[in-house]
């Protein structure tokens, strides 16, 4: 439990970021922004309810303004990442999945959060690197919003999110040669893939929160369609074996769930003690889960090198803990790990990691 304005880390303890937080002008937020700052509330049109955080969020004031609201709102998001930036090590990346919101309050307008977002952390001194776009399908068959068949009040549905990516001063520096880097690659194909600045192969999803009691309608509200791929992704491409990931706004853990998956330590903050149960009601299945992912990328990789013989390419060299070509140097030392057990303990979880198998 904690608040991701007020981290409970010492500087400079964690090596990479990865976090999806509530999106300003999202309606399923509001409450959460609304219960933290009461002019949000005031801007929305929000009714406080006695002696509690709830809002009535249709009883509608007159004089409703979506842009002091949407500047609140991410007034509330800066102080968690100013907290970023104090615990993130030098060199470290941080990476923000965020999508911009529609809305129709005293007018209708999109909200830009990713634009903001950007703002923050280079006034923060982050440097910004090159963002990735991610397509995410809306639920509705509908492709277009607004006057619908004629012109000119139509207006394109949002069918994507963004992964900002920044990186805290100058490059990080590792130790030459280090087996915990070189064992942490990636495949050349997945370098390809990962390395786009567009994914259209990843999709929205719900998280697997189990059947347990808070596996309920509510929770799912709440919870992200965030798949694990994402930070998965995000975890192999911009830490090592042994560095530590944080996400501040933890969620359902997917972002811990992906990194003890790939043989990272982290650490999740969460305000709402109902989504911290859900990941303790699936934590049981991250050993199976982390040996899935790891016989998915060594079977994609060995259907790469049958398609590249195919075409009468042979891969240059041989990695050293399967039997299986690679594309290049690096990749040689390329080792995969899944959690064989999980442990409960005081201070959270423990994962022991041993290598994967091959098939």
């Amino acid at each position: 439990m904690g608040d991701a304005r007020d981290l409970p880390l010492p500087d400079d303890s964690v090596e990479l970021v990865v976090t999806s937080p509530p999106y300003p002008m999202i309606e399923q937020w509001d409450d959460l922004f609304a219960s933290l700052d009461p002019a949000i509330a005031e801007a929305l049109g929000l009714e406080i309810g006695d002696g509690e955080d709830s809002f009535d969020g249709d009883d509608r004031a007159d004089d409703l303004d979506g842009e002091a609201a949407f500047d609140a709102m991410h007034d509330i998001l800066y102080a968690a990442w100013e907290e970023v930036q104090r615990v993130l090590v030098p060199g470290g990346i941080a990476c923000v999945n965020v999508g911009d919101a529609t809305r129709t309050l005293d007018r209708f307008r999109v909200y830009q959060n990713h634009a903001r977002i950007v703002d923050a952390f280079a006034d923060l001194g982050f440097d910004p690197l090159p963002e990735i776009l991610w397509r995410k399908p809306a639920n509705s068959a509908a492709k277009f919003m607004g006057s619908g068949m004629v012109p000119p009040n139509a207006y394109a549905t949002l069918e994507h999110e963004y992964v900002l990516v920044f990186r805290n001063g100058e490059r990080r520096s590792l130790e030459p040669g280090a087996d915990r880097r070189y064992e942490a690659a990636y495949f050349w194909e997945e370098r390809n893939e990962w390395f786009s600045d567009v994914w259209t192969d990843v999709r929205g999803e719900r998280q697997a929160l189990g059947d347990g009691p808070v596996a309920d309608d509510t929770v799912r509200e709440r919870s992200a369609a965030y798949p694990i791929e994402i930070p998965h992704r995000l975890v192999n491409m911009f830490s090592v074996y042994g560095d530590t990931v944080l996400d501040p706004f933890w969620g359902t853990g997917t972002t811990t769930t992906a990194a003890m998956a790939s043989g990272r330590h982290s650490v999740g903050i969460e305000r709402d003690p109902v989504l911290l149960r859900a990941f303790e009601d699936g934590v049981e299945t991250v050993p199976q889960r982390s040996r899935a992912i790891a016989a998915d990328r060594l079977a994609a990789h060995r259907e790469f090198v049958a398609n590249r013989r195919a075409a009468g390419d042979e891969l240059g060299y041989d990695a050293e803990f399967y039997d299986v070509p690679v594309r290049t140097k690096q990749e040689r030392r390329l080792r995969l790990y899944a959690v064989e057990s999980v442990d409960r303990t005081a201070a959270g979880y423990r994962c022991r990691h041993v290598p994967a198998e091959q098939e």
